[in-house]
C-alpha cells in the first residue's frame, strides 16, 4: 500500500539556493508553518523553525539561504543549516539542527510524505 501524500508545490515553484516555498502542516493538533527548497537539484524540506529558539528561518517569506547560496540562515540569530541535512553548522543553534520532513518529488511536484511526518 502506498504511503499518503499531500501536494506542497509544483517543482518550478522551489529555485534552486533560491527562493523556498512556505507551507504549513498539522503538528501536535495545530498548523505549523514548514518549508521546501532546493539544493544542488534535490529538494528538502523542514520545519520553519529555528533550532535554537521557536522562529521562523526566512528572512522574507521564502528566503532561507544566506548571501553565499550554500547555507540556510536564521534571520534572527544567524544560526547556519546544511540545506541538505538541516545540520547545525555555527552560530546560535548550539547544535540542534532543523527537523526534516519526508518529501518526494515526481512529475513535476513535491509531495509530503503524510505518515511519516506527525512531528
Amino acid at each position: 500500500m502506498a504511503a499518503e501524500s499531500r501536494l506542497i508545490c509544483a517543482s518550478q515553484d522551489v529555485i534552486e539556493a533560491g527562493r523556498g516555498f512556505r507551507f504549513k502542516i498539522r503538528r501536535h493538533e495545530r498548523d505549523v508553518p514548514a518549508f521546501v527548497i532546493r539544493f544542488r537539484g534535490q529538494a528538502y524540506a523542514y520545519f520553519n523553525e529555528c533550532g535554537h529558539v521557536p522562529a521562523e528561518l526566512d528572512w522574507q517569506p521564502g528566503e532561507f539561504f544566506d548571501h553565499s547560496k550554500l547555507y540556510l540562515i536564521c534571520s534572527i540569530h544567524g544560526a547556519l543549516y546544511a540545506p541538505e541535512s538541516g545540520r547545525c553548522l555555527g552560530g546560535r543553534c548550539q547544535g540542534k539542527g532543523l527537523k526534516p520532513l519526508k518529501i518526494h518529488e515526481i512529475d513535476g511536484q513535491i509531495f509530503l510524505d503524510q505518515e511519516n511526518n506527525h512531528g
